[in-house]
């Protein structure tokens, strides 16, 4: 008698898997344009990489393509073992609530609202109602990014570096499988630049979110544990780093 066949694991399946992903504009026109031409990669729990290539290779475009908020011109891109490709526009917005959070350059916070306020948005946004619980879930991300003093003040109050940590904060807030940061420390000194990165990588760990960082900062990316590298539109490298030196 054979053994029954395994069923898989859907905690191990990747968070993200992109298969043979297009992105064409002004498609079916003299003017069509190819920029991403079959991207292929995987991105699974806890994992953090860099996404690096020069400018105009396809960075932001493959950003917005994971992130849900363009649609690819072919392939398929999944999330959550989930095809996204040929989803409706609310059932595309509500995976993208549920799954993703963003960490972006400009920390796009909302200055008419407090800093927990703005921490709250994701949740609040998706229709969850208010509550102390969900209340204390900000709030304890806003002491573990060190600002529980500042729960109050507007963001204009705040420095770049701590707006950033509002941002990062906000962005765990639904305990999402996938953080996409766009040049999380692009606007930042040094010193805030690796408080922030810290952090991330932190969350990383602690949540076993997958996390994809789009820098131009070498030093960044060669501090994360996986590169990719685009080229004009094509992956062209993926290489495992190893471990920092404790």
């Amino acid at each position: 008698m054979s053994e029954p066949e395994a069923r898989p694991d859907p905690s191990q399946a990747p968070v993200l898997r992109l298969q043979q992903l297009r992105k064409s504009y002004h498609a079916g026109t003299a003017l069509e344009t190819e920029v991403l031409h079959g991207i292929d990669f995987e991105l699974r729990r806890g994992e953090f990489t860099a996404l690096v290539g020069p400018s105009g290779s396809g960075k932001t475009t493959l950003l917005n393509l994971i992130g849900l908020l363009d649609t690819p011109s072919g392939g398929e891109l999944y999330l959550l073992d989930q095809p996204t490709r040929t989803l409706e526009d609310a059932a595309r917005t509500e995976l993208r609530g549920r799954s993703i959070g963003f960490v972006f350059q400009f920390h796009h916070l909302i200055q008419a609202f407090s800093v927990l306020d703005n921490v709250l948005m994701p949740a609040l946004v998706q229709g969850v109602r208010r509550s102390r619980e969900l209340e204390q879930r900000a709030l304890d991300l806003l002491q573990a990014v060190g600002l529980q003093a500042h729960t109050t003040k507007r963001p204009s109050e705040l420095s770049g570096g701590q707006q950033q940590r509002v941002a990062i904060a906000r962005a765990l807030l639904t305990r999402p499988p996938l953080v996409l940061a766009d040049e999380p420390t692009g606007n930042l000194d040094t010193h805030s630049a690796d408080e922030v990165f810290a952090l991330l990588r932190r969350f990383n760990r602690e949540y076993q979110c997958a996390v994809l960082v789009v820098t131009h900062d070498p030093r960044l990316a060669q501090r994360c544990e996986r590169i990719l590298d685009l080229v004009d539109g094509r992956l062209v490298g993926d290489r495992q780093l190893p471990p920092p030196a404790p």
